[in-house]
C-alpha cells in the first residue's frame, strides 16, 4: 500500500464528508420508530416461539416410555 501525505489524506476525507447525505431530523424519527416496532415485534415472535417450544420439551419430557 503506498503511502499517503496526511494532509491529502485529510483533504480527501473532508471532501467526501461534503458529500454525505444526512436524513432529516423527521426521517430519523420515523426510522427509529420503525426500529422499535420491529424490535418489539420480534420479541414477541420469539417469546411466543420459546414458550410453545418449552411446552413441547415438557411433554415430551412427561411421556416416560
Amino acid at each position: 500500500m503506498a503511502k499517503m501525505n496526511p494532509i491529502i489524506y485529510f483533504q480527501q476525507v473532508r471532501a467526501e464528508v461534503k458529500k454525505v447525505v444526512w436524513p432529516t431530523r423527521n426521517e430519523t424519527l420515523v426510522s427509529t420508530i420503525m426500529v422499535l416496532i420491529m424490535v418489539m415485534l420480534a420479541s414477541l415472535f420469539f417469546l411466543s416461539a420459546d414458550q410453545v417450544i418449552s411446552w413441547f420439551v415438557q411433554l415430551l419430557l412427561s411421556i416416560r416410555a
